[in-house]
């Protein structure tokens, strides 16, 4: 048994040590091998890798058309000036990258994905809500949204069918994915320069032919706040992914390093292509119901041509580490699959439930972006609420032990994040789905759901920590 530091429990004064779940077979930093396990702990002698690296982990998977679209709809869809959008679209992004931040930093000291450590707070059945929810919006929603930016990439530059164009972008992200970690981050790093001279190209053409002043906005404070939901729920949606890929470190890597490249990376690609995005609309132009295509008509054919190809090429590096993290949420539910590739095998059934579902996003894009985006917060925000409030109430406490205890069943993650999700969405939602009563009745407000539930299920779990019974302290041990 590994050499471990042990702590007594402040409730009953006795030492517990539960025993981790270590993620079996050898992998180091090999590209071209499949990754063996799922998301169990990852030991000494398999970390590798440096907290810079993380930067172009998290810039690529930006720098596609489905972040561009962010800014689009904050002019187009809420009625923003320019400058609001770019304002809101800070607000937003600023709150979804510290926050991916400060979850990215526990990567290196905990060795597990986003989701086991999400057991902390929630238990190990509690966890089935937040891991459940990210198994299906990872791998099956964000991998339709990107799939489908993609295919209509392809189809405007080579004026194939949608759904050919849908079956090879599926076929490189699945591939990408299915081999895990270590390919997924130099995907993310050969792609960066390629994606990043191609946008910083588009980029100023697009800057060079707006007109910010053009465009008067009738959003109001509402169509802002819309835009802070959308901007952060973007950013956010990464956070529930965070250490998936800062678990890999040495355990004597920098977390503040780690939380700081990584929080870098999702605010710098996110800020520059969403204001791109807003840029493009004070341009003008013909209606198109391809949004990829309405974006690049003020290019030029040769910028066009190379800017499609970067936005098919985003949208896989978007969707590897979309159905890599799916696949890793799924295993967090705490369901045993005895194959040494399972992490693998649920990645690959992931991509074709999505690819399915893309079918169907291939119409009517823009309105079901804007929904997707929304909701991606409504769920993030409590989640996050509960998670950063026990972080803070534990902040002196050992807790890696409660990673693996099966027996870890507190009740206060749980009801605070389905109670904040659920009194949020039903007074303030406003989308075109649904509108809450408080929405309806101050339409000004837009919608701060994700807020709102953020607040609440902090405070309510707060409350809710004193009355659970359960140990305070756990320390994780490893087997030989």
């Amino acid at each position: 048994m590994s050499a471990v530091s042990t702590s007594t429990d402040q409730r009953t004064d006795e030492t517990v040590r539960v025993t981790g779940e270590i993620r079996e077979g050898t992998y180091g930093s090999k590209v071209a091998k499949v990754e063996p396990g799922g998301a169990e702990y990852i030991p000494a002698d398999e970390r590798h890798g440096r907290p810079l690296d993380l930067f172009w982990t998290w810039m690529s998977p930006n720098l596609e058309f489905a972040t561009i679209f962010v800014g689009v709809i904050a002019v187009q869809f809420f009625g923003l000036t320019f400058w609001q959008a770019v304002l809101g679209i800070f607000v937003g992004t600023l709150l979804g990258s510290l926050s991916h931040g400060v979850l990215s930093a526990r990567g290196p000291r905990f060795g597990v994905p986003q989701m086991i450590l999400s057991r902390i707070s929630f238990g190990y059945l509690g966890n089935i809500l937040p891991a459940g929810l990210n198994a299906v919006i990872a791998g099956v929603g964000w991998f339709a949204v990107n799939s489908v930016s993609g295919a209509l990439a392809l189809s405007t530059l080579f004026g194939w069918s949608k759904v050919a164009c849908l079956v090879f972008i599926v076929a490189l992200q699945l591939a990408v994915a299915f081999f895990g970690h270590n390919l997924v981050h130099m995907f993310e790093r050969v792609a960066f320069p390629l994606l990043a001279a191609a946008f910083v190209v588009a980029g100023v053409v697009t800057v060079s032919k707006a007109h910010p002043s053009s465009v008067h906005g009738t959003g109001g404070i509402g169509g802002f706040l819309l835009t802070v939901g959308a901007a952060f729920g973007y950013a956010a949606g990464w956070n529930p992914y965070a250490t998936d890929y800062t678990r890999y470190l040495p355990g004597r890597s920098s977390g503040r390093a780690a939380g700081i490249w990584a929080g870098l990376g999702v605010f710098v690609s996110c800020m520059a292509l969403e204001v791109m995005g807003a840029a493009s609309t004070t341009i003008g132009g013909p209606p198109n119901d391809n949004p990829t295509a309405a974006f690049t008509g003020h290019l030029g054919t040769n910028v066009a041509h190379i800017t499609l190809l970067a936005i098919a090429l985003g949208a896989v590096s978007a969707n590897a580490i979309n159905i890599y993290s799916g696949a890793m949420s799924f295993l967090a539910l705490g369901i045993r699959l005895p194959l040494t590739l399972r992490r693998a095998i649920v990645a690959a059934v992931f991509g074709i439930v999505g690819f399915v579902l893309a079918l169907s996003g291939l119409n009517d894009a823009a309105s079901k972006y804007e929904n997707f985006l929304l909701v991606i917060s409504y769920w993030i925000g409590p989640w996050l609420g509960v998670y950063f409030c026990d972080q803070i109430l534990r902040r002196r406490d050992r807790v890696d032990g409660f990673l693996f205890d099966r027996h870890h069943r507190p009740w206060g993650g749980l009801v605070a994040m389905a109670v904040g999700a659920a009194l949020s969405i039903w007074l303030f939602s406003a989308q075109t789905e649904y509108v809450g009563p408080i929405a309806k009745a101050h339409p000004g407000i837009g919608d701060i759901t994700f807020g709102v539930g953020f607040v609440l299920a902090a405070l309510l779990y707060a409350a809710f920590f004193r009355f659970q019974h359960g140990r305070r302290n756990e320390t994780l041990v490893l087997p030989e």
